[in-house]
């Protein structure tokens, strides 16, 4: 009877965890979860990471729905490609919602949020305007100008269309940089819907029927738990933080000015080592927003005139030049990348800057060259010493704040008396003692 009890009793602790396992699994179905992935700013590679990631780990939690919380102005079209690839595979129901109130999904934001299985917008954001434009505001020549409108309208009506919506009012948010605000949108039927917040999106899409990867699929968000928000991570942040394009302008404004505080004055090490660190993050920078080529040499030959200014002063005129084309590559350095584009106040402001600070580097040269005559052996002749050992005729004195070899001319000097330097022959100085009257 006892061993009978006893292997009841092992039984129950082997089937314990199976039993609690089926019954959180129980749990789990019932109560589906919620994803949320939230994208403010520059559509840049280390967003597309990150979209990517997020999908992934929504569809390995077993969660119901994905949403994408979006505010952009737009961004690279490498980097749209790839979203709306990973959105258009995957395997759950994917929701971009346009959001907070005063958001916008300018550009690249209109593909991502047209490829969503469900398309939803807050009362008061925008989307569209997805003409190519130069990102520096320049114009792009005409026959590259039409091949790139005409990918761009085919592509983003493809889009539209499979995801069922008007593939003409799409189309002309490029080839007429046409944008819709939330109500237009709804009405011109590019997005499903719009929601005040997040809870009222859940409520709104719920029972909604989507196709994914050719399977419908009906959504249920009764009961689900609280939407679990996926964040970047501090490395997604920081990577997003300087892919700004003003961001990678300032870090190659402080990469300039570091590395020429540390050739006008060399051992510093601490201007070079920031200068060094900020170049390395603005090379970053610049090769993941596409940075134009000619815009960047530009900056570099402004960078090495200023250099050149330092170690070989024009009174300005390297200045001029280093700065001129500063300026010229800052405004042409994202011409190559649509809805790229440093703020116009900024470049002024760092001009200005550097300007300013390549006045005062230069300045300071000058005024230590003229003061150079004046320091030194040079500029000991004729002033006074005081004799520290008897000078009979050779012994010691002190000369600012330096103990020298002297050699008395004339007569011999006792300890204590002053002296005039009249010779400065290498480390020894030809001393006469001061006439007293």
């Amino acid at each position: 009877m006892r061993n009978k009890l006893f292997r009841l009793f092992i039984l129950a602790l082997f089937l314990l965890p199976i039993t609690a396992s089926l019954v959180n699994s129980s749990v789990s179905a019932s109560n589906p979860s919620v994803s949320v992935l939230q994208v403010k700013g520059t559509i840049v590679p280390v967003v597309a990471d990150y979209i990517n990631r997020g999908i992934n780990e929504a569809e390995d939690n077993g969660d119901s729905v994905c949403i994408i919380e979006l505010n952009t102005p737009g961004g690279l079209l490498g980097s749209t490609e790839r979203i709306v690839q990973t959105i258009f595979n995957a395997n759950i129901p994917i929701v971009v919602y346009v959001s907070p109130k005063g958001a916008w999904a300018a550009s690249a934001g209109t593909f991502i949020t047209l490829s969503a299985h469900i398309a939803a917008m807050t009362p008061g954001t925008t989307i569209g305007a997805a003409h190519p434009v130069s990102g520096s505001g320049e114009a792009i020549p005409e026959d590259e100008m039409k091949k790139i409108t005409e990918f761009s309208a085919k592509w983003i009506g493809t889009i539209a269309e499979d995801r069922g919506r008007n593939r003409e009012e799409a189309e002309k948010a490029v080839t007429e940089s046409k944008s819709f605000t939330d109500t237009d949108a709804l009405k011109s039927n590019l997005i499903d819907l719009r929601a005040d917040n997040l809870d009222d999106l859940l409520n709104k899409i719920d029972g909604m029927r989507v196709m994914v990867n050719g399977q419908e699929i009906t959504i249920d968000t009764t009961g689900y738990s609280e939407p679990v928000r996926n964040n970047m991570s501090e490395i997604e942040r920081f990577l997003l933080t300087i892919s700004d394009p003003n961001i990678a302008y300032l870090l190659f404004t402080l990469a300039t000015i570091g590395l020429i505080t540390e050739v006008s004055n060399p051992g510093m090490i601490f201007p070079g080592v920031v200068g060094g660190i900020s170049l390395l993050l603005a090379f970053y920078s610049l090769g993941v927003l596409n940075a134009y080529w000619g815009g960047l040499l530009l900056l570099f030959l402004g960078v090495g005139l200023l250099v050149a200014e330092i170690l070989t002063p024009t009174f300005g005129l390297l200045t001029a030049g280093g700065v001129t084309s500063l300026v010229i590559g800052s405004l042409i350095l994202f011409s190559h990348s649509p809805g790229i584009v440093i703020n116009r106040g900024l470049i002024a402001g760092v001009a200005i800057l550097i300007t300013a600070f390549a006045v005062f580097v230069i300045g300071a040269i000058v005024h230590s060259q003229k003061r150079r005559k004046a320091t030194g052996p040079e500029g000991m002749l004729g002033k006074t010493a005081v004799a520290k050992t008897p000078l009979v005729p050779t012994g010691t004195v002190l000369a600012e704040g330096e103990l020298w070899t002297a050699v008395a001319e004339k007569e011999s000097i006792k300890p204590g008396e002053e002296v005039i330097i009249t010779k400065v022959e290498q480390l020894k100085l030809s001393v006469t003692k001061k006439n007293i009257d």
